[in-house]
């Protein structure tokens, strides 16, 4: 492809920036100018100069507001008398919930039954009384399918929370936002994606305005609809997800996201679900910064690029940070097994006195902590089965502990590695 024809090409790539400036002053008053922060801690681990776009700042904490105002503000008078349905599993809806108090619009927001209940909370409060809200299915694609049949039935309009040119050019506010705040070429900008809008938008500025700019899609590994659709040069529905990550848990990339992210992106990057969790934990430890699952996806993907982006200027854009607390448990414990330091074993010794005592003082180390130990009674059996979680200092104890549970004869199964069994015993 000769150089002409690439310049063609990325000026045209994704919306227009007629269109995203349009965008920017739909929302001026309504979205904020959200911080663009030089991160110390990050930047000296990977030799670089990292700055994080703090979209969990937001209104609504996270940049979905964005989009979800300017495809609204932007309907017809009629439409906005027939009312607007939404499906999402919390940011999209606190957007259009808030869009909908904003403009005085009634809404319906369907949300699959396993969304946080902060987030539900966050909607109601956002909404007011503009707004009902549905629980429907468990992922968001169950919850998409049925605002659909409910948009047709009732002639509202659905709006969608990525596959919408009008969304797309809010979402891409977020970029112009961030080329007016750095001063210095961007060499690198890492994006959350679930079904693309972000990245879309971003991809619409940038190859624009800064086509030297790197950008790197990053997914998480239970639900990368985008990978799998550029791998498959199609959309496609993955058969299953994990909805852990639940504001990036989408199972079908849409169709004008995937047409621009096959193009505009530089690379995308799948982030096992274990080490976003070690991302959340370690901003909060360290920079003071609470981030929802989704939110953690841009820093969790620099490990995989440490060598390529040393000397670089990089961006990671924070979407959201909307986390319920009662999760954080969940997240320490996802967090601990993706490090390899917790590891949970069926365990068969002699129901007899003494034989936890022999398992605690001898096979278990001096800094080796039992956190879960659950104990089976069998009547009229010599030996009995029991759960035990063990949290580790070290990840490299693991193997010294399975010499020591080998070498005293303990009858044991490693549960870790066994997805189905684990669910069952510990999930």
């Amino acid at each position: 492809m000769t150089n002409e024809l690439r310049d063609k090409k990325i000026t045209t790539l994704g919306v227009s920036l007629d269109e995203v400036n349009l965008a920017q002053v739909n929302l001026k008053g309504v979205a904020k100018k959200t911080p663009f922060d030089y991160n110390e801690n990050l930047s000296r681990q990977f030799e670089a100069n990292i700055y994080l776009k703090r979209e969990d700042l937001q209104v609504v904490r996270s940049y979905k507001l964005r989009g979800a105002y300017n495809k609204t503000v932007q309907l017809t008078e009629q439409e906005k008398e027939n009312g607007v349905i939404c499906a999402s599993a919390g940011n999209h809806a606190q957007g259009v919930a808030y869009s909908c108090y904003q403009l005085g619009i009634k809404g319906k927001i369907v949300m699959p039954t396993t969304t946080p209940q902060q987030k539900i909370k966050q909607v109601k409060w956002f909404g007011k009384n503009q707004i009902e809200i549905i629980l429907h299915g468990d992922t968001f694609d169950d919850a998409s399918a049925y605002a659909h049949q409910l948009s047709a039935e009732e002639n509202s309009t659905f709006i969608h929370p990525f596959d919408d040119e009008k969304v797309i050019a809010g979402q891409g506010t977020v970029a112009l936002e961030i080329l007016a705040q750095c001063d210095i070429p961007i060499d690198y900008i890492f994006v959350p994606i679930g079904g693309g809008g972000l990245a879309s938008g971003v991809i619409s500025v940038l190859k624009t305005l800064s086509p030297n700019t790197k950008i790197i899609g990053v997914e998480p590994s239970g639900a990368a609809c985008m990978t799998e659709a550029i791998n498959q040069n199609k959309t496609i529905a993955l058969a299953k997800i994990d909805p852990f990550v639940d504001g990036a848990a989408v199972k079908k990339a849409g169709e004008k996201t995937y047409e621009i992210c096959s193009e505009g992106l530089a690379k995308t990057c799948t982030v096992p679900e274990g080490k976003v969790c070690s991302t959340i934990l370690r901003l909060y430890n360290e920079d003071a910064i609470v981030v929802e699952p989704a939110g953690a996806l841009s820093v969790s993907a620099l490990d995989f690029f440490a060598d390529e982006i040393k000397g670089k200027t990089v961006v990671c854009l924070l979407s959201g940070s909307n986390n319920d607390i009662t999760r954080m448990e969940e997240i320490k414990e996802r967090s601990l097994q993706y490090e390899g330091l917790k590891h949970y074993f069926i365990i068969s010794f002699p129901q007899r006195a003494g034989a936890l005592k022999e398992l605690v003082n001898d096979i278990l180390s001096e800094n080796d902590d039992i956190t879960y130990f659950q104990y089976t009674q069998k009547n009229n059996k010599e030996t009995g089965p029991a759960i035990v979680g063990i949290e580790l200092e070290k990840k490299e104890d693991l193997e010294g502990l399975i010499y020591r549970l080998e070498n005293h004869h303990f009858d044991y199964q490693y549960l870790n590695t066994d997805s189905t069994l684990f669910s069952l015993m510990i999930g």
